[in-house]
Formats: C-alpha cells, structure tokens, sequence
C-alpha cells in the first residue's frame, strides 16, 4: 500500500525516525544500521516501505534499500518472527550475513541476535532456505565454518563482541590455529583485547 515515502528527516528515536512528507510526519520503525547512516535531522531520506497491519496498530516499517526490505517480507512470512525480530536481525547482520547465515545452515549465527533462539532460527532455515541464496565469496557448506568456531562466536558474543566482529575475527584467524581455546586466544588478539 505505501510502498516508498520520501522526505525531510524530522526525528530521530531509539526505534523509528520520523519523516516530514507534505504535511504528515510519519513514523517509520527502521534497523538500527539505517540510523547510523541516515545524516542529520533535516536531510533528505528515502524508505522502502512495509505496511504492517494489525486489528489495533498500523504501523510503517522502512528500509534504505529494496533488497533489505525484501529480505524483510521473508522474514516475516516466518512464523514465530514479527515486524520487530526482523528488524532486531536486520540490526544485528547484514543482509548478505543474514542470507549467508539462511544458505549455510548456521544456526548459531542467527540464534546468536536478539529475539532469536534455537528453534526459531531452525525455522528460518527451513522455510526460507530455498527463497535465499548464499552470497558469493562467503563460506558456502556448514562444513566449512569449524566445528569450534561455533563456541568462539558464543563466548565472543558473551565477552561484547556483535556477531559480526567475532566472524570477521574469526576469518582472521589462521586455519591451523585448532581448538576453542587457541582460536579464541587468537581472535582477541586480532580484535585487541
């Protein structure tokens, strides 16, 4: 129904901007990644629209880009996962991550964001596997993440570390590097801690 707005950024919140368009303020639920990158309160912002419809709440949830808003719709196609878990995922990894995560069977990877546990990230896997491909130049086979890169995540994510920085710390660790403990050693010491 409202498929793309565009207008002057007239707030910035904890779980949504609001856009000026003409003379309605519309708020509009974004990923945190969008408001990070969105400039100023007053610049020029476009959204990829989803409206979202219950029996007691319209709400508007937006995207910068098509792709992200469509991997969006997937996600809630989702039982278990509404509007704001996707929005949590969308926070947390990146589109391709997300993707990648969905091809390769990592369940760790998405039951590692908020909102996501076990199961439900099982269930994503299932269901959306086929509507997703793995993004080129990422690990395309289950196999090929470790078996102890599993639990390096975990304790990463424990420590503070985002999902994404314990991959990409991960990714910088040297594959004869073996066992939880030496990768995980070896991981903080490329994040520097």
């Amino acid at each position: 129904m409202i498929a793309r707005i565009e207008g002057r950024l007239s707030a910035i919140g904890d779980k949504a901007v609001v856009v000026q368009v003409g003379g309605l303020g519309l708020r509009v639920y974004v990923p945190d990644t969008f408001k990070t990158h969105c400039g100023p309160v007053g610049s020029t912002v476009t959204l990829h629209t989803h409206l979202h419809v219950r029996e007691d709440e319209l709400a508007l949830y937006g995207c910068a880009a098509e792709d992200e808003l469509h991997l969006f719709e997937l996600l809630l196609g989702v039982s278990g996962i509404g509007p704001r878990v996707g929005l949590s995922l969308l926070s947390s990894l990146s589109v391709d991550e997300i993707r990648n995560a969905i091809a390769t069977e990592q369940v760790p990877v998405l039951s590692s964001v908020p909102g996501i546990g076990t199961k439900t990230a099982k269930k994503m896997i299932l269901e959306l596997k086929d509507k997703v491909e793995a993004v080129a130049g990422m690990s395309s086979a289950p196999s090929e993440m470790l078996e102890q890169d599993t639990e390096v995540i975990a304790a990463l994510t424990t420590l503070g570390y985002s999902v994404v920085e314990a991959q990409s710390a991960l990714q910088h660790v040297p594959a004869d590097v073996q066992g939880v403990e030496e990768r995980l050693r070896a991981a903080l010491a490329y994040l520097g801690a």
